[in-house]
């Protein structure tokens, strides 16, 4: 087992304040995603890439290592995830460390579990995949999406589909935002986290939520509660 779990958790947090940190129905949502990792069974190593120390206090406490503090000019709000993780790559490489797999994680994704982790992995392995990352489908058809202008009229965004019926259109899928498996060859080479040779496993509404204001993790948590009874 040559494969790493990178959870990309930086202090900046401009719209929930610590959000990476902050308590989810009793402990840090962190945790939730390094727990996961770890009972996969799937990573050599489990590492949180900060450039925070209370987080990375945090990220030991709950069984993480933190071998390295990010760079500031990969900690601002500019900097991409893959900025990131290639960063970390670069870290292990002047350790002598090379791995074969890696799995970016978002910390504030509580319903990353390690069987959803180990399916995507089975993915990835199993296929000539570069990325593999869960999707999600749409609740409503966006082809029948309408825009909405400043006066209050709204217009369809794509008219011929106006008189289709929703059985009859193409499903559409959005990212989970809440992780990614992928060859490390790839990622050096690509110099991206997805490229046009990606997979993608199909989730339930109640196995992830975007959490991006205090409603969302109002209902996060409530969600949570109602899959984890």
């Amino acid at each position: 087992m040559n494969n790493v779990a990178i959870i990309t958790a930086r202090g900046g947090s401009k719209r929930i304040p610590r959000k990476n940190i902050r308590p989810f129905l009793g402990k840090p949502i962190i945790a939730y995603v390094i727990e996961a990792a770890l009972q996969s069974g799937l990573f050599q190593e489990v590492m949180v890439s900060t450039d925070d120390a209370e987080i990375a206090d945090v990220a030991r406490h709950y069984g993480a290592s933190v071998p390295f503090i990010r760079s500031a000019e990969n900690a601002d709000d500019h900097a991409t995830t893959t900025d990131a993780l290639l960063e970390v790559m670069a870290d292990y490489e002047r350790l002598g460390q090379l791995f074969e797999f890696g799995c970016c994680l978002y910390p504030t994704t509580p319903f990353v579990t390690a069987a959803l982790l180990r399916r995507a992995f089975d993915t990835l392995t199993n296929q000539a995949f570069d990325t593999v990352y869960p999707v999600q489908t749409f609740g409503f058809p966006v082809q029948r999406a309408v825009g909405v202008e400043t006066s209050g009229r709204v217009r369809w965004l794509q008219p011929e589909h106006q008189q289709t019926r929703s059985q009859d259109l193409e499903k559409a899928y959005h990212d989970t935002g809440q992780f990614y498996v992928f060859r490390t060859a790839a990622l050096l080479k690509n110099r991206q986290l997805i490229s046009a040779n990606a997979g993608a496993i199909v989730i339930s509404e109640m196995q992830a939520h975007d959490i991006d204001t205090e409603e969302d993790w109002q209902i996060a948590e409530f969600k949570w509660r109602l899959t984890n009874v």
